[in-house]
């Protein structure tokens, strides 16, 4: 039984070529074929847009970086003949950054904070360590080769709750916000990635120290104006400032190294002096750390902090009475063993 003559394709589209007849079955075949030839051409082509879509909602150019970590100390003495007394201390502390690079622009946010607390026998529990801090960095450079960065800077530093000057416990010697530094100044930044050294110099930086607290504002705590005092009374004139402004030079520095295997060193030093009063004397923050690493979650570490600040007077318990005193140098240092986790 001859194919059933269904098409003539040749006359149809008109090719000049030998007339083909088609069963219904090579036809069949043939629209299949192609249908499914079509379908997978479009399947191709909205796959490829999909990738290209997932690709480019995953490029960022942020980088976000996140450490938490508890130090613990503790130290008890059981009939010992020596004498002492148990203590035991905590620390709580994270770091998170967010980085954003693009080309010649560079934004950089840091916000640190730490709270630690003692407990020894007999004692009351004690703050050691207190801080809120956030610094944001924004730079500019001509081309992606150079190191130097046109740069603004912003530092905020606070703390979380009241301070005393042991043993007096009445009357805190520092709140939150009472005080607090803000730091506002344009530069220049130097940042090498291969040796992980980072310096800022800034010819104006704004510098704004806050006293929220009257009654420490009153006593001129921290370098603001003190409240004026009617001399035969005693009563008060006028309330003291809760603010001073500063204008002038200021000078950070931050140098990573690992100085053995599994020890880190990092080094940060800030040099503040202001053009108007007393230039030349200079404020010091100075901070030194050395990072001990067991393994990915346990590390020791040995940090040692050095203030200088002539406008902070000194607090002394003489004959029972709290007795400001002039500038003094600040020193704290601090050993530590605990967990850390990054996310």
């Amino acid at each position: 039984m001859k194919p059933v003559e269904i098409i003539d394709f040749c006359t149809v589209l008109k090719f000049n070529m030998p007339v083909m007849r088609l069963s219904p079955l090579a036809l069949g075949l043939f629209l299949f074929f192609s249908v499914s030839s079509f379908a997978q051409s479009v399947d191709t082509i909205q796959s490829k847009k999909l990738d290209s879509a997932i690709v480019k909602k995953v490029v960022t150019h942020w980088e976000k970086k996140n450490v938490v970590g508890f130090d613990l100390n503790e130290i008890a003495f059981v009939n010992w003949s020596a004498g002492g007394n148990s203590a035991i201390s905590g620390l709580l502390k994270g770091t998170f950054t967010r980085k954003y690079e693009n080309g010649n622009l560079k934004w950089l946010n840091e916000l640190i904070v730490r709270y630690g607390v003692s407990k020894q026998d007999g004692v009351e529990l004690r703050k050691t360590d207190d801080a809120f801090q956030f610094n944001s960095t924004f730079g500019y450079r001509k081309d992606t080769t150079s190191n130097w960065f046109h740069s603004a800077k912003f530092n905020f530093n606070t703390q979380f709750t009241s301070g005393y000057a042991y043993p007096n416990t009445e009357k805190a010697i520092s709140k939150p916000f009472a005080t607090a530094y803000t730091f506002l100044g344009v530069g220049a930044e130097y940042n090498n990635k291969k040796y992980n050294l980072q310096l800022y110099i800034s010819p104006l930086t704004l510098k704004n120290t806050l006293v929220l607290d009257q009654r420490l504002a009153d006593q001129g705590a921290f370098g603001v104006q003190k409240a004026v005092y009617d001399a035969v009374t005693g009563e008060k004139i006028e309330d003291g400032k809760n603010s001073r402004t500063e204008l002038g030079f200021l000078f950070t520095s931050g140098y990573k190294k690992e100085l053995f295997k599994n020890i880190n060193l990092e080094n940060k030093l800030n040099l503040y002096t202001d053009y108007i009063n007393n230039f030349g004397n200079i404020d010091v923050d100075w901070q030194v750390q050395l990072d001990f690493i067991v393994n990915k979650y346990v590390r020791a570490n040995i940090n040692t902090h050095l203030i200088y600040d002539h406008d902070i007077k000194a607090k002394e318990e003489i004959n029972g009475q709290q007795v400001t005193v002039g500038p003094k140098v600040q020193f704290k240092q601090m050993l530590g063993v605990g967990l850390i986790y990054s996310f």
